[in-house]
């Protein structure tokens, strides 16, 4: 005896439980990647040691400015100018100001290059900034 099978064509399906997986574990990395990127440090910079330092509770986006020895102001991996720096936080602290911004000036930094970033951020009417050190 002989039965008859039907053929039923069946349309594709798309695994979708893979497909989120991989999605859940990218946007993971992205997320994590992106708080990393915002704690920002040369690492060329050595920083003037301090008996009081102590690992400062980080906020997400807040400004790190770095002071080379040679006095160029680095922000987000790019040299900008005292005129550059002053107009990107005065624009900031229009919008967010309580914002902080951390200066990180390598210790043989003149005096008077520290002075004129400082200078630049209360020009700007930013009053929340410091100094960056590191522990003995």
């Amino acid at each position: 005896m002989k039965f008859a099978v039907e053929r039923k064509s069946r349309a594709p399906v798309l695994a979708l439980t893979s497909m989120l997986d991989v999605i859940f574990l990218l946007l993971c990395f992205f997320v994590t990647a992106s708080v990393y990127s915002q704690w920002e440090s040369e690492i060329n910079i050595q920083l003037p040691t301090a008996t009081s330092a102590e690992e400062p509770d980080r906020l997400p986006g807040e400004i790190v400015a770095n002071v080379a020895k040679d006095g160029t102001v680095r922000v987000n991996g790019a040299d900008v100018s005292l005129m550059q720096l002053h107009d990107r936080l005065a624009k900031i602290a229009r919008y967010y100001p309580g914002q902080a911004v951390i200066i990180r000036a390598d210790r043989e930094t003149s005096y008077e290059a520290l002075v004129a970033v400082i200078d630049a951020c209360r020009g700007a009417g930013v009053w929340n900034f410091s100094l960056a050190t590191a522990g003995e």
